[in-house]
């Protein structure tokens, strides 16, 4: 496994991380997920990632149990709060309120003393910034969370972010976790470049567009059993006979490079220096084990170019 400095602060996390995100404490079978964790651990990995809102909290307890039987320094943990998580008007956002009850709900579910990172699950346009950051740069000062992360900010909401944090001497954003692949780039025009400025790191989720980099889709019309895009209507819509002809093509490309399409994909991500880890899903040990072999993986100019010739 490779490591990568996570934004501009001093804290390394795994090229390859592990998700929750559609899977733990919910349609993965218990036994499975545990083993997923551990074995992404066994094999160097060493972030983990989860959210308040995954399964209404089950992602976190399964996630927390299963980490508990490993040093507590030996692994970076992350954690979000934005989403729905009653019924009441302030069971959502980023109020103070909201964040400081969530972090201590969190840390409950995940039988932790702190997180690694706190993510704004999104951006709240109801709750001033400042709120936010002073309720956060609290939590940090409290020791309960070391690092303060956004997710899906646009580089305005970010710029602006900082400058707050600055003006009153708030602990600053130091990584977004956007959406990120060869289908879905739009992070290339304006994101990459504050944050290669600004020190925020990009910890990208959904690197294999949800298992079509996998290759695992011959058809649009033919969805395998059991597959996510099987279960959810939104993810089945992405999955169209274009963006399959590209993945057969690209499969030519991994093929003479000895890598499986997966991992050639999460390679070409892993190309930019501001991404610090590719957050990827795994709901069987064998995907972990299969994932982890992108790390350190270097693509020569020729082949990015052959591979944007495709993607463009």
């Amino acid at each position: 496994m490779k490591y990568r400095r996570l934004g501009g602060s001093g804290l390394k996390v795994s090229e390859i991380s592990l998700g929750s995100w559609l899977t733990y404490g919910g349609y993965v079978e218990r036994e499975n997920a545990v083993r997923a964790i551990e074995t992404a651990y066994g094999l160097g990995v060493n972030f983990f990632d989860t959210a308040n809102v995954y399964e209404k909290g089950a992602a976190e307890k399964l996630l927390g149990e299963t980490l508990r039987g490993f040093p507590r320094e030996s692994y970076v943990l992350a954690t979000k709060v934005y989403g729905v998580m009653g019924d009441g008007p302030n069971d959502r956002g980023l109020s103070r309120k909201h964040i400081t009850e969530q972090c201590h709900a969190s840390l409950k579910r995940l039988g932790a003393d702190y997180v690694d990172i706190m993510y704004c699950h999104r951006y709240d346009p109801e709750t001033p910034i400042e709120e936010t950051l002073r309720t956060l740069d609290d939590l940090v000062r409290q020791g309960k969370v070391l690092y303060v992360g956004v997710s899906e900010w646009t580089a305005a909401q970010m710029t602006e972010a900082l400058a707050v944090a600055d003006r009153y001497l708030l602990d600053r954003i130091v990584v977004n976790q956007p959406i990120y692949n060869m289908f879905e780039r739009y992070i290339e025009k304006e994101i990459i470049p504050l944050g290669e400025r600004k020190g925020i790191g990009q910890v990208v989720f959904s690197p294999l567009a949800q298992g079509l980099l996998t290759g695992k889709y011959s058809s649009a019309e033919d969805i395998p059993e059991g597959s996510r895009a099987s279960r959810l209507e939104w993810m089945r819509k992405g999955v169209t006979e274009e963006k399959i002809a590209k993945v057969r093509q690209l499969g030519k490309i991994a093929a003479e490079l000895d890598l499986s399409v997966g991992n050639l994909a999460l390679a070409w991500i892993l190309r930019q220096s501001n991404v610090a880890s590719a957050l990827v899903g795994a709901s069987r040990p064998e995907q972990v084990e299969e994932n982890v072999k992108a790390a350190g993986v270097e693509l020569s100019g020729e082949v990015l170019s052959r591979i944007d010739e495709i993607i463009a």
